[in-house]
């Protein structure tokens, strides 16, 4: 079995014309190791220490692979729809559930933890009349909050066995 066990970084930026394609889901892409299979069938490992993204370039010697993301289903809407008391009343009431939120453009992206067609009808009874939803595909990465990181909601709320963050100062 072939291990990509080297992070060379993403495909815009390094060369991939031989590279094997091993398409990942959200959850293997979290884990520190995954046995998987390129998409010709090639038994291979990876073990590169990071969350792994869509696009990412990973190397086992000279041999190289791009990763490629199983999509995940969301649900959008158009946020710019909103006034600006409603959106805060949205963010807050996706919040409360620790649901996933992004946005692209005007666009906002929820993944609750039940199926899309649940979530969307939660969304429903926050989002005014007008606003519609749709279930849409994206990578999971969409959902996360940094370059390296799994998304999460990165806060303590009180009652958590753990401190909420703090400023440079030290100020919650």
């Amino acid at each position: 079995m072939l291990v990509f066990d080297e992070y060379l970084g993403h495909a815009d930026d390094v060369v991939t014309a031989d590279a094997r394609r091993i398409v990942v889901g959200d959850d293997e892409r979290r884990r520190s190791r995954v046995r998987t299979e390129t998409t010709a069938g090639e038994d291979v490992g990876i073990v590169v220490g990071r969350v792994l993204r869509d696009g990412d370039v990973v190397a086992a010697g000279d041999s190289r692979a791009v990763v490629d993301l199983r999509p995940v289903e969301a649900v959008g809407f158009d946020a710019a729809a909103l006034a600006p008391a409603r959106a805060l009343e949205a963010g807050h009431a996706v919040g409360n559930r620790h649901w996933d939120l992004a946005t692209r453009g005007d666009e906002a992206l929820v993944r609750g933890a039940d199926d899309p067609e649940r979530t969307a009808t939660a969304l429903e009874q926050i989002l005014p009349p007008a606003v519609e939803t749709r279930v849409v595909s994206v990578p999971p990465s969409t959902f996360d909050e940094g370059d390296s990181q799994p998304a999460g909601h990165g806060h303590a709320h009180p009652g958590d066995h753990g401190s909420a963050p703090t400023d440079e100062e030290g100020s919650p």
